[in-house]
């Protein structure tokens, strides 16, 4: 019987064939790997027609680590939110916790009932720390920008080494330095101290920056009354100047590039600078009127969202994917038409994007009032005066402010600006006066001051000519209600988003609206009786002085600028460069003799009175 025989391998064979069977597995894995990947796609898959054939996979989301009664508990012992929540009855109160798995983090609210306070805490709890995120209480809850988020207005202007060394020249390059206890020293100061107010703000303090604004603005309103109604019978010594003329020139004009510089390349756009370029964009290719034409929160969503969840960009009635603005119709309509030449020079891509149009607008305003100021100080105290409001303009960290948020406040005092630089031509103040009403309504006050301007009512071919203008103003402005259909209901479209929405205006920035907060005081009253004694003061200032200075105009017109902002229910930062160009005239301007009166008017007053200095 035969017996097979041992086939002997050698060893050099076994590991060729070990190392050939290892690569084949590796192959094989990766195939394998690889085709479970195929398996499990990461985006839709669509076939060669369009349809839908396979979706990716979601994993589960995770399971999150503490409980909704564990994260309010936690909410609710943040001591801001303890501290807020202690002012209100327990009865009335309720809460709700919900988890999103995409921030890993727990969303707390809290509702009060007794009183009927809606929503007062807003926190957000992370959930592997279990730490308190964010907590907004009172104000905070609704208003995003009461949360003091730094920058949100403004961008770099905010840096502390920005604003206060450019505060510092503001108040250098106009102080009495040879008196440092003088009264000019102290207006300075006070135009500065609402920095005070503004640092609370960015730090989220609304209840401790809004008091804070009040004292400075009464303080101007009274010094602004006092030079109006004194005028020429003030005794003032301004004593010699401590910088010279080309000084003051040449420092503003390196401001001025520095300005635009940061305005360029390191600030944003606010919704009023936004609203201007929409506005201008409905006038100039939809044929439409701004009012009751904003894009809006509603229609298919277009665009991706925000950090809050919310998507801004829907698909509007004219087709277009647009970031909505909802009440970005709230100004005149000068407003929207002085955003034309930006719109036309840079266009808009219906996205609250860069929106190169909003900066050319905003900078094209802050040199025009600038070049207005100069012109004003040229024609009433030549190079001294038109260097020093120049400067003050440019120094001034509030004018920057409004500049670096490319908002459109600089605007109205532009229009008033040049108004009064042409101030001895009735229709020239009526047709700015005008201009400047129907851009911010507040502007409206001024009126019966600049109609009344030198003389009063004593010729009336000069008020005459006054209403003229205003009327080519009016013209200028209203036009664009014939661009709608039915222009008698564009004029009830107007006025619904235009004043009635903002006398009917709720805001925590001002001291008038915080009844609803638990330990605040009901001041509706107060405001009340406050308003009807500006109105009051808006006529009256028409009859007396009978015969007003330049210097009067202007002190008068700030007295009344500086009146609505104080009851103002909504007043925020960008309202001071309203009346600074007035305060500044009145308070730098040189004692000199300043007639705007006809000749034949100078002759006679030489006669009862000897020429002598007129402020």
């Amino acid at each position: 019987m035969l017996r097979p025989h041992s086939v002997a391998v050698p060893a050099r064979v076994s590991r060729s064939a070990s190392l050939i069977l290892g690569l084949a597995l590796v192959v094989a894995s990766l195939v394998l790997v690889r085709g479970a990947h195929a398996e499990t796609p990461t985006a839709p898959v669509f076939d060669q027609k369009g349809r839908l054939i396979e979706t990716p996979f979601v994993p589960p989301a995770p399971e999150p680590i503490l409980s909704s009664d564990r994260a309010t508990e936690l909410a609710l012992a943040d001591p801001k939110i303890a501290d807020w929540i202690a002012r209100y009855p327990k009865d009335g109160l309720s809460d709700e916790a919900s988890f999103s798995a995409d921030d890993n983090a727990w969303t707390v609210k809290v509702w009060s009932t007794e009183p009927d306070a809606g929503q007062i805490v807003l926190a957000k709890v992370d959930d592997s720390t279990g730490r308190v995120t964010e907590a907004w209480t009172g104000p905070q809850v609704a208003w995003t920008m009461a949360r003091g988020a730094k920058g949100s207005f403004g961008r770099k202007i905010n840096d502390a080494k920005i604003w206060w060394p450019l505060a510092a020249v503001f108040f250098l390059g106009l102080a009495n330095l040879r008196r440092p206890l003088s009264l000019r020293n102290l207006d300075l100061l006070v135009l500065l101290s609402f920095s005070a107010s503004w640092w609370f703000f960015n730090e989220g303090e609304i209840f401790t920056s809004v008091p804070l604004a009040y004292p400075p603005l009464v303080y101007l309103l009274l010094r602004m009354a006092w030079v109006g109604l004194r005028g020429a019978r003030e005794s003032r010594a301004p004593g010699r100047p401590v910088w010279p003329v080309w000084a003051l020139a040449a420092l503003t004009i390196f401001i001025a590039g520095f300005r635009i510089g940061l305005n360029v390349e390191a600030s944003n756009v606010i919704d009023v600078g936004y609203a201007g370029v929409i506005g201008a964009q409905r006038i100039v290719d939809e044929g439409e009127m701004p009012f009751g034409n904003m894009p809006v929160h509603e229609g298919e969503e277009c665009g991706p969202a925000d950090s809050n969840g919310n998507v801004r960009d829907r698909i509007q009635t004219n087709g277009r994917c647009e970031s909505a603005n909802d009440r970005g119709d709230t100004y005149g309509p000068i407003n929207y038409i002085a955003y034309i030449p930006g719109y036309l020079a840079y266009g808009w891509s219906g996205k609250w994007d860069d929106l190169p149009a909003a900066h050319f607008s905003a900078l094209l305003f802050d040199s025009l009032a600038l070049i207005g100021l100069a012109l004003v100080g040229w024609r009433f105290g030549r190079a001294r005066l038109a260097a020093t409001l120049s400067f003050a303009w440019v120094a001034y960290p509030f004018t920057q402010y409004v500049s670096s948020s490319n908002a459109n406040d600089a605007l109205g005092p532009c229009l008033l600006i040049w108004g009064f630089w042409l101030v001895s031509s009735a229709p020239a103040r009526g047709l700015f006066v005008g201009l400047a009403s129907w851009a911010k309504f507040a502007s409206l006050l001024l009126v019966p001051l600049w109609a009344s301007y030198p003389d009063g009512l004593k010729r009336p071919r000069a008020v005459v000519l006054f209403a003229g203008g205003f009327a080519l103003a009016t013209a200028l402005a209203f036009w664009v209600l014939l661009l709608e259909p039915n222009p008698l209901h564009a004029a009830r479209v107007f006025w619904d988003r235009t004043f009635d929405f903002q006398l009917d205006r709720d805001s925590p920035f001002s001291i008038w609206n915080w009844a609803e907060y638990p330990g605040y005081p009901d001041l509706s009253v107060a405001q009340t009786g406050l308003k009807a004694a500006l109105l009051a003061a808006a006529v009256a200032v028409g009859f007396y002085p009978r015969r007003k200075t330049p210097l009067q105009l202007a002190a008068l017109t700030a007295f009344l600028l500086i009146g609505f902002e104080i009851v103002l229910t909504h007043w925020f930062y960008l309202y001071l460069p309203w009346f600074l160009p007035f305060v500044a005239f009145a308070l730098l301007a040189p004692v000199q003799q300043l007639a705007e009166e006809p000749v034949e008017e100078l002759r006679a007053d030489a006669i009862r009175e000897p020429a002598g200095v007129r402020v």
